[in-house]
């Protein structure tokens, strides 16, 4: 009998357990995502801040487009210091838009875009692109599981009373502005 006893009152300790458990292991891992996240934006802010002073060299006219470019990657670096995905993904959005307007500059310069410089940064930010698209990906999937796992019974049970809460997902407000910025690099084009 005692040991019935025992075996009844250990079942729900294992069952929060193992909920406590999942709930940790999927808070973690968004941490982590967002972390990935964190260090793929930071590396694009270097490099749109490097392509703008490469572009300086070639289109000091273009003052305007530069300098709407350099306003809104202080911003978004500020933002992303914040912490709060739905505002980075925001203020993301407004970059890419001032990235794509940079690279229309760019096309009314042949010698820039044949610059080595210059098309050594249009790598790496298309690679830079990549992986946060990839990092993107990933953290909005942990953030669905943990968003659901939260909102399922029991879940929920144990999620409200160890003060787990809902993350944000991270949005760009297009498809378009998810994609890294491309043209043809080749002179003359």
């Amino acid at each position: 009998m005692n040991m019935l006893l025992l075996v009844v009152a250990a079942v729900p300790i294992v069952g929060v357990a193992l909920v406590f458990n999942r709930i940790v292991g999927l808070r973690n891992r968004a941490a982590a995502a967002w972390s990935d996240i964190d260090v793929q934006l930071k590396r694009r802010h270097d490099l749109v801040g490097n392509l703008v002073e490469v572009v300086k060299g070639y289109a000091a006219h273009e003052r305007s487009t530069l300098e709407e470019v350099t306003r809104m990657r202080v911003r978004a670096q500020e933002t992303l210091d914040a912490g709060s995905p739905a505002a980075t993904g925001e203020v993301e959005s407004g970059l890419a838009q001032r990235i794509g307007k940079l690279f229309a500059v760019v096309e009314a310069y042949p010698e820039l875009k044949a610059s080595e410089s210059f098309s050594s940064l249009h790598h790496a930010l298309v690679d830079v692109e990549d992986h946060l698209q990839n990092a993107r990906r990933y953290y909005n999937a942990v953030v669905r599981d943990l968003n659901t796992r939260i909102q399922s019974f029991p879940d929920m049970l144990i999620a409200g009373l160890f003060r787990f809460r809902e993350r944000e997902f991270f949005k760009l407000d297009s498809v378009a502005e998810a994609a890294a910025p491309r043209f043809n690099l080749e002179p003359g084009s």
